[in-house]
């Protein structure tokens, strides 16, 4: 196991994120928790810091990013979880609401990856997991937007895998299907109640913990995640 690491995890402060900081302070690891509001993640760990930040704020995004690069140059893991979910048929997006859900899926995990990535290869070490979708995988109705951002960010940690396979630092990407999180609380549809109609955040943080404690020089490129039943609940 690789002791001693600094993690930034990007929407810690609940759900998916949250369970992946759990694990890590668990693991004995240092976290630098990303999100916007902390008051009821319950991380009380002396090795858990938060940032709360809107990423979607991209104008000011590379500046906050380079000062919090400065004040922890010992960051050496990236986790790359923020993210939300809007749907719809194309026509009932604003251009307002096409731009927010790119802005904070892809062009704020592009610019983390921008600020850190660097150090990481001068280093020769380091991580970079994404957390994508089963809509990464296959599109479906009323998820173009959405899945293309996150079709667009497998593509990125496709190419960032390539691009870095020579410099040491690892590059993967977690598909999950419907975890059990709010992140359903304003959307029309739900996962199935049974223990085999979703996954847990749990579940979604064990596979970022696997592929973050890969021996060195072992890479898990990618993995896919889901319940065993797909069973999709509509609320009237």
């Amino acid at each position: 196991m690789n002791s001693g690491r600094t993690l930034v995890i990007t929407g810690a402060s609940g759900g998916i994120g949250k369970a992946i900081t759990t694990r890590a302070l668990q693991g004995g690891w240092t976290v630098i928790g990303m999100g916007r509001d902390f008051s009821k993640s319950g991380h009380s760990s002396d090795r858990f810091s938060s940032i709360t930040m809107d990423l979607s704020s991209i104008d000011e995004l590379p500046e906050t990013l380079k000062k919090l690069h400065h004040r922890h140059p010992e960051v050496d893991g990236l986790v790359l979880n923020a993210g939300y979910g809007h749907f719809g048929s194309l026509e009932e997006f604003s251009p307002t609401q096409v731009r927010n859900l790119i802005d904070l899926n892809l062009t704020s995990q592009i610019l983390l990856a921008r600020e850190f990535l660097p150090a990481f290869k001068a280093r020769k070490t380091g991580d970079l997991v994404f957390m994508g979708s089963e809509a990464a995988l296959s599109g479906g109705r009323k998820g173009a937007v959405y899945s293309a951002t996150k079709f667009a960010l497998r593509g990125l940690a496709q190419s960032l895998r390539e691009e870095c396979a020579g410099s040491g630092v690892r590059v993967g990407i977690v598909n999950p299907g419907m975890v059990r999180t709010g992140f359903f609380d304003h959307l029309g549809f739900q996962p199935g109640d049974t223990p085999d109609a979703h996954l847990e955040p749990e579940d979604v943080a064990e596979a970022v913990w696997l592929m973050l404690n890969a021996r060195p020089g072992a890479a898990i490129d990618e993995i896919n995640l889901s319940p065993q039943k797909k069973v999709i609940q509509f609320r009237k």
